[in-house]
């Protein structure tokens, strides 16, 4: 759905069915199943609130239902996993703050306690990791920086510590990024470098929403409305 927004083909959609088919997915609980097979994680939540609002039918879901099961999701450090009771990790986290901007529901967030546990996925290095103990990689300059640019706290990070990792994991010959310098470049790396360093300000780039990672023009163009803090802006 994302990919033919870019391409301006959302009317090449069956809109009634992929609709229908991502409601069946939602469970008495509020979760999502990923597919018939019954995997349940806040990405898919995620995912069916990024779906249904690209499509103008968000209410088509329990909304209400949904943002209590990613609730009970939330952990004692503020931040979030896939399933009640598991650890916290920066993807789940940008996954939980995303549904809850596109439902409006920001206010239901300790935003400083859960930006300071962001924030401390930063590494000397300035490269961010997804939880404590882990090496630093490309593609969490998104999912942490945008969970922190939609609650308002991206003020936080120290910006050029982190621009200079994303640069130095760029391959001077190919102009790909990859996860970490020195490692081999990949699209998923690059898009995740790219939109970390639009978040932050590139001008040589198109400004990209933090919470779709689509142009911030085409989100304006569709009409969406999705709830991004004022703070620190």
């Amino acid at each position: 759905v994302q990919s033919l927004a870019l391409i301006d083909r959302l009317d090449a959609i069956e809109r009634d069915k992929v609709v229908g088919f991502v409601c069946n997915l939602q469970q008495p609980d509020g979760s999502f199943y990923g597919d018939e097979w019954g995997e349940v994680d806040t990405r898919f939540t995620f995912c069916a609130f990024a779906t249904l609002a690209l499509l103008g039918s968000l209410n088509s879901c329990n909304v209400n239902s949904a943002v209590a099961f990613v609730l009970r999701c939330r952990n004692f450090d503020g931040a979030f996993g896939c399933v009640p009771g598991s650890e916290s990790h920066a993807g789940q986290v940008f996954c939980c703050v995303g549904a809850l901007s596109i439902a409006h529901k920001l206010d239901k967030l300790d935003c400083d306690q859960l930006g300071w546990w962001l924030c401390e996925r930063q590494l000397p290095s300035g490269g961010l990791n997804g939880r404590p103990e882990k090496l630093p990689d490309v593609c969490y300059s998104w999912w942490v920086l945008a969970s922190l640019k939609i609650i308002g706290r991206a003020h936080w990070l120290d910006k050029d510590k982190l621009v200079r990792f994303i640069l130095a994991a760029q391959d001077d010959e190919t102009g790909g990024i990859a996860d970490r310098p020195g490692d081999v470049v990949d699209p998923f790396h690059t898009l995740f470098g790219l939109a970390g360093l639009s978040l932050m300000g590139e001008n040589q780039l198109a400004k990209v929403n933090p919470v779709l990672c689509l142009p911030q023009s085409l989100v304006d163009s569709l009409g969406l409305r999705l709830e991004v803090s004022n703070v620190g802006l």
